[in-house]
């Protein structure tokens, strides 16, 4: 019953009247990273959903669109802008995906949407991460987030998918806030977010 109907119907009404309360925090978020990105203060991506269905995620851009001089992106923790540290330090830039959860898109809480890239290479344990809605957090983050290892990070995934129930997400919820107060789990060493998933053999 949780899982087919009430899971959907609570993650509609939290996002819905969360988008509601915090709307203030939204507009002066959206104008800081307006003016720092000198133009657009959304981010859009493509990303694999329920059974690797591909929907638009929205979030915070915190980072800027600067290259070298072949024409390649920065890495993530040079454009990384100083607003944006902030906003996603105190994981801001996650607020938007309430309109994906609004939508049907996501759940509040599952197994974080990765790259489309990255579909071929997952093993076929791995591929049950999408046997649920993705999450805007989930239990890989309140287990260590990004500072985590690939490998970690899906047994994690596919554990939640195999123990999904209102008691866990209950938990993940409650630990989430606490991590947003600590701040833990945010980079990868050596990184503004998490290193790249290349395959099985490089987890």
């Amino acid at each position: 019953m949780y899982k087919l109907f009430l899971k959907r119907l609570i993650d509609f009404m939290i996002a819905f009247f969360g988008l509601v309360l915090i709307s203030p925090i939204f507009i002066v978020v959206a104008i800081g990273l307006f003016i720092s990105n000198r133009g657009t203060p959304f981010f859009f991506q493509a990303r694999p959903g329920h059974k690797g269905a591909i929907f638009k995620i929205v979030k915070f851009k915190t980072m800027n669109d600067k290259r070298n001089t072949n024409g390649e992106l920065l890495s993530d923790a040079e454009r990384l802008t100083n607003i944006g540290a902030i906003v996603r330090k105190t994981s801001l830039d996650e607020i938007p995906q309430l309109i994906n959860v609004l939508k049907g898109d996501m759940s509040l809480i599952g197994p974080r949407p990765l790259l489309v890239q990255y579909l071929p290479l997952y093993n076929d344990q791995q591929k049950r991460r999408h046997d649920v809605k993705p999450g805007i957090t989930g239990w890989a983050q309140v287990n260590g987030r990004n500072a985590i290892s690939w490998k970690q990070k899906f047994d994690y995934d596919v554990w939640y998918v195999e123990n999904l129930s209102f008691k866990l997400d209950i938990k993940i919820f409650f630990l989430t806030i606490k991590k947003v107060f600590i701040r833990e789990g945010i980079s990868a060493e050596g990184q503004a977010t998490m290193n790249v998933f290349k395959g099985n053999e490089n987890e």
